[in-house]
């Protein structure tokens, strides 16, 4: 006979986290975490909470493909994608019009044409310094490097061994998840590149990032219009003002 202190749960037992399947775990975690979660994460908290032996990276893997099954046959409008060293929830790609038009404030900011160059020489090249940038691009890419490091697309790497020993630069997860990539393999090749702008259909984007460049430029200049005068022996700066 049981207790009748013991207090009885509507609906039957709680469950207990031991009693969680991976499935389970994973979808939790990722839908939870802001960045995308990796499959070692997701297997050691998973033993740590359970205590369970850890599963494979494989078995973690077999999960996800499960639960993305699941998303399709049930027609969901969600789907798990592995990007940026990890796994991430995001809206099926055909939804992708109804969640634009909900952060169309947000979309306004994005990458002008000069950010876009430096952050493809980057991504392209790197470790890269900023001399080597400049070189490739024809101009002074100070302002742009440093707009790409507040937005978390570009980071320090280290120091070059050559004269001075400048700095390296190279592209952040963030930057892979941004772009949908995995990692840097995923990256297009320089012929893939040529084809797209050569694609009458891009014109209109081309349009668009060449006006945000007009834009952010002088946003950028208006801020500098109270900064005292100093000199600068730069033969080219960027077109973006701030160098």
């Amino acid at each position: 006979m049981p207790n009748s202190e013991t207090p009885i749960p509507e609906n039957g037992a709680e469950a207990s986290s031991s009693d969680h399947d991976l499935e389970d775990a994973a979808e939790a975690m990722i839908f939870a975490a802001d960045d995308p979660v990796s499959a070692e994460q997701i297997a050691e908290i998973f033993a740590e909470v359970t205590g369970r032996p850890q599963p494979s990276v494989d078995d973690v893997t077999d999960a996800i493909r499960h639960l993305n099954d699941e998303y399709t046959e049930t027609g969901r409008a969600l789907e798990i994608r592995e990007w940026g060293g990890g796994f991430q929830l995001a809206t099926r790609q055909t939804l992708s019009p109804f969640v634009q038009a909900l952060f169309v404030g947000e979309q306004e900011v994005s990458l002008s044409r000069s950010l876009m160059e430096t952050l493809a020489v980057v991504a392209y090249k790197q470790p890269v310094t900023r001399p080597e940038v400049d070189f490739v691009r024809g101009v002074n890419s100070d302002y742009a490097i440093r707009k790409l490091m507040e937005m978390n697309l570009v980071d320090v790497r280290g120091r070059a061994d050559s004269l001075g020993r400048p700095l390296l630069y190279g592209t952040t997860n963030r930057f892979l998840e941004q772009f949908g990539l995995m990692d840097l393999d995923d990256l297009p090749t320089l012929r893939e590149v040529e084809e797209l702008l050569d694609d009458p259909s891009f014109d209109e984007e081309r349009a668009k990032l060449l006006k945000l460049d007009v834009e952010e430029a002088t946003d950028a200049l208006s801020e500098t219009d109270d900064a005292p005068a100093h000199s600068d022996n730069s033969s080219a700066s960027d077109a973006d003002p701030g160098t």
